[in-house]
């Protein structure tokens, strides 16, 4: 007997949101599948909030930094909630729906229960509908892991680094200190 797992449409999920189904419930729609998400521990608000402090203190009026605000992704029925997404600043335009991979310079995950998710399944969502950028704050390790040049549904650069600078390929004139981003 083979098992069948239903998935989830974005529709359904904006569905069940609208209607009140998920009231108090941390998830997120991955891959069609509506997961839930870590608690934030101390160590994990603490990195991503600084780290979002820090990114739009350099960037300045050149992106937006949303945190833990939902992405679309609609080729694979995702809606997940990175820890940070820097984005193209559309401003009202983000009234009618949540940026898109083609409003995405790059996206952040801060992990330490959640590593496995966010290096497996959230690589693969990000990387299959194109977006740019992913970097893995590896909280554990102390460490940057920094997936490039999404191709065929996966990256195909890996860098993982723990001091000195890094540019976004969105922006390669500006350089961002690894240590700062690692809570140095």
């Amino acid at each position: 007997m083979s098992v069948a797992i239903a998935k989830w449409t974005l529709d359904d999920y904006h569905h069940m949101i609208a209607s009140g189904l998920l009231d108090g419930r941390s998830v997120e729609l991955l891959n069609g599948e509506i997961v839930e998400m870590s608690p934030e521990g101390e160590a994990h608000a603490y990195y991503s909030h600084e780290a979002a402090k820090y990114l739009g203190y350099v960037l300045g009026d050149r992106a937006d930094i949303r945190q833990g605000k939902p992405i679309t992704i609609p080729s694979s029925h995702s809606e997940p909630e990175p820890d940070v997404a820097v984005v193209q600043p559309l401003g009202r335009e983000y009234l009618q729906h949540h940026p898109y991979p083609d409003n995405i310079f790059w996206l952040i995950e801060f992990s330490n229960t959640s590593l496995s998710k966010d290096l497996e399944d959230k690589r693969q969502a990000y990387a299959s509908a194109n977006v740019q950028g992913y970097w893995v704050v590896n909280l554990n390790e102390q460490q940057l892991v920094i997936f490039r040049h999404p191709a065929h549904g996966d990256y195909q650069s890996t860098t993982n680094i723990t001091t000195g600078d890094i540019s976004p390929l969105a922006f390669p004139d500006i350089a961002f200190s690894v240590q700062c981003l690692l809570g140095g």
